[in-house]
């Protein structure tokens, strides 16, 4: 019986460092969003996935090096598919950013938690519990309610279509690198999964500079840092959440994104908040609540 209790207080502990990891990739993203947003678009995408890249790429290398890792890990195929995945996804998701607001953009690639659901049932064989499923419905609704059709309002429907389009391409890419990182936890240190990353960026982005290459200038280059910044902290936090939780359940606790965005659109980028975006901020923190109460009943 003592045993049984220390047994579920060491999962309720993990279950626990898990969730604070998952909120902390939240607002890390939500931050590197804001600094995306903040350029505005003068400086190419593939330019600001390059110099994401580049920075994560130096950062990981020294804490590999500082802890004596192997950076090369022993699933390399997949570590590559992941890095892959991870690319399309981060440009997908910096171009949304540049041509729709933060909250909009964020809470469209938040359809990300249903495909990788989806995709773990299937690949991981994870149990689906039902208040998860609930979770991710209701998390749903308020990603519908909270970004209403830009389209309506938008002269150039045709250039949103395709905006909102490559938004959820990228919550695709998403689900499915991170559903690599949680097969990977199992064998792979945290720093490899997040090395491997930049590592595939980099030869991925080089092309697209050549002919398209713009010169940072003044508070650019703090943008730029911090987004490779906020980017790090955020992948790492991401990274250990997975390995504590079921990527279904983890990837439902990270719609608190969407509510830092929309603070960050309010008070940085002057963008409205109706009382639709209000209502459906709700329904994504009830996805939360119901997911973090799931995830504190559940057994390893």
């Amino acid at each position: 019986m003592r045993e049984k209790q220390i047994q579920d207080n060491l999962i309720k502990e993990t279950n626990l460092t898990g969730i604070k990891f998952l909120i902390g990739s939240g607002l890390a993203f939500s931050l590197m969003s804001v600094c995306v947003k903040a350029i505005g678009g003068r400086i190419p995408v593939s330019e600001l996935v390059f110099s994401r890249a580049l920075i994560s790429l130096i950062l990981t290398r020294i804490l590999l090096l500082k802890n004596n890792i192997n950076p090369w890990g022993n699933q390399k195929k997949l570590l590559i598919t992941r890095g892959m995945l991870g690319t399309l996804a981060l440009f997908c998701i910096f171009k949304a950013l540049t041509s729709l607001p933060i909250a909009t953009a964020t809470v469209i690639q938040y359809i990300y938690p249903t495909f990788t659901v989806i995709c773990a049932y299937f690949f991981l064989k994870e149990y689906i519990l039902k208040r998860i499923i609930y979770s991710i419905i209701i998390g749903w609704l308020g990603i519908i309610l909270v970004s209403q059709p830009e389209w309506i309002s938008n002269n150039n429907i045709t250039e949103t279509v395709i905006s909102i389009t490559i938004a959820i391409l990228g919550a695709l890419m998403t689900s499915l690198a991170y559903i690599c990182v949680r097969k990977l936890s199992a064998t792979e240190h945290p720093l490899v999964i997040i090395y491997y990353f930049p590592l595939v960026s980099i030869p991925l982005s080089i092309p697209l500079l050549f002919n398209n290459f713009i010169l940072p200038n003044g508070i650019e280059w703090i943008w730029i840092l911090g987004i490779g910044f906020f980017t790090q902290i955020g992948q790492v936090c991401i990274t250990e959440g997975l390995r504590l939780l079921p990527a279904g359940q983890a990837t439902s606790l990270n719609y608190s994104q969407v509510i830092f965005s929309s603070i960050w659109g309010i008070l940085i980028f002057q963008e409205s908040i109706s009382s639709t975006v209000y209502l459906g901020g709700l329904c994504v923190l009830i996805s939360t609540i119901i997911s973090l109460n799931a995830i504190k009943s559940s057994k390893a």
